[in-house]
């Protein structure tokens, strides 16, 4: 390489930085969160920081299949995840009725899960709660699709699935044959649930 395409590479890089902190100090961490490389940025930013899930936990990694995860229902039924979900693509989002963000986004997963009906990709939510304060939460924010439950800790469903930090709302997309294809951390605005979850 030259010296003057080095000097150039270099002006591009800084000129990168400088737009990714005006970006920043302008509009917060929001744009580039919703961007595929902020959330790949910010999930090795939480895992390198995380305390390891405890001894004989697995742990979901993106590309490979995730591994099953026994579940209760609203009704306490015992649901196999992902098995019970195969053959189409899965959104799961982990979720808990004490969370701002996760009640704000609810309405969009509900209206995502509507529109994919018998045909597209299936909405699972998973509450980080105790099913007296989800049943309660439920009767004014009522959704369609199934919601499993899972005390909060640390080898809680979120941690399964690829969160160590437990930050809430968190989804994840599973292709139809159960493999974590994407993972998300923050609520989804508005419109933002059709692209992201193609798989």
């Amino acid at each position: 390489m030259t010296s003057g395409t080095g000097k150039i590479l270099l002006v591009a890089l800084a000129a990168g930085a400088l737009g990714l902190i005006a970006s920043l100090a302008f509009d917060g961490p929001g744009p580039l969160l919703r961007t595929e490389l902020g959330q790949r940025a910010l999930q090795g930013a939480l895992s390198a920081s995380a305390p390891q899930a405890p001894a004989g936990v697995a742990v979901a990694r993106r590309g490979e299949p995730v591994p099953e995860m026994v579940l209760p229902d609203l009704d306490g039924k015992p649901v196999i995840v992902p098995k019970a979900y195969a053959g189409r693509p899965l959104l799961i989002n982990v979720w808990a009725s004490w969370c701002g963000p996760c009640i704000k986004e609810m309405p969009e997963l509900q209206r995502y899960a509507a529109e994919q009906a018998a045909q597209g990709v299936q909405v699972v939510g998973i509450a980080l709660d105790d099913v007296a304060a989800v049943r309660d939460f439920l009767t004014t924010t009522p959704v369609a699709y199934p919601i499993l439950l899972e005390a909060a800790g640390p080898a809680d469903a979120g941690v399964r699935l690829g969160n160590p930090k437990g930050v809430l709302p968190y989804s994840v997309l599973i292709s139809a044959d159960g493999r974590l294809l994407k993972q998300r951390i923050g609520p989804f605005e508005s419109g933002e649930i059709t692209g992201w979850a193609q798989p």
